[in-house]
């Protein structure tokens, strides 16, 4: 899966997040929460290793989330923009005094529901680029994660390395299902050109025997 980890907090209060796989996201995630600078809306990513920590800060609400580098800026926060709409929609002003992990229960299963999408579903970009929008990630800088957690408070970030094996295996099903609807396909086009020879070849029988029996008769 391109987008391992995600969440949704208020400032640095964690009221929903959900995990692809068996990693140390969530405390790293924690930390970037408490160090990010300002309180003022921003689009941000930060680097660590081969995976970016991608965050979208719009009126007080925080929405992040860990994806793998190949996955570009584009789709993240396409994930993130559209995970924003659905969490506000969703609980309105009770955002604003819900406890943390207050909306885990019911909204982890909204946010591993989208993160399957806009990790695995080739329609999720698509879709933004005909509609034009986050044209603005385009000015995101990508960062190392040391601009800001010190190195000695940083955690080294561990990633359960099946994750990737995920999407691949999706990918692979996928193609396995487009191969044997093909094959199915190209077996039902063998059988009715197989009928059709054998109506031909007996057609042409009975013509011949039909032929050979009216001869005499004709002769006479």
């Amino acid at each position: 899966m391109a987008i391992l980890f995600s969440l949704v907090a208020r400032g640095s209060v964690v009221l929903a997040e959900c995990s692809a796989t068996a990693t140390n996201a969530s405390a790293i995630a924690r930390q970037i929460l408490d160090k990010i600078p300002g309180n003022n809306d921003s689009h941000v990513s930060y680097s660590q290793d081969r995976y970016i920590f991608h965050v979208k800060r719009t009126d007080g609400l925080t929405v992040l989330c860990m994806a793998d580098d190949t996955a570009g800026r584009r789709i993240p926060f396409a994930f993130l923009e559209d995970i924003h709409q659905r969490f506000v929609k969703t609980y309105g002003r009770a955002v604003l005094s819900a406890q943390a992990y207050g909306m885990n229960d019911e909204f982890s299963r909204v946010l591993s529901q989208q993160m399957e999408y806009y990790s695995d579903d080739p329609n999720a970009d698509r879709i933004n680029r005909i509609k034009g929008e986050m044209s603005q990630v385009r000015n995101v800088m990508i960062e190392n994660i040391d601009k800001v957690l010190e190195r000695g408070d940083r955690l080294e970030l561990l990633v359960d390395k099946t994750a990737n094996m995920q999407g691949n295996t999706f990918r692979f099903r996928k193609q396995a299902r487009r191969f044997r609807s093909t094959v199915w396909w190209r077996n039902v086009k063998l059988t009715v050109a197989l009928i059709i020879l054998i109506l031909v070849i007996v057609y042409v029988v009975l013509a011949f025997v039909c032929h050979g029996l009216t001869l005499p008769t004709c002769l006479q």
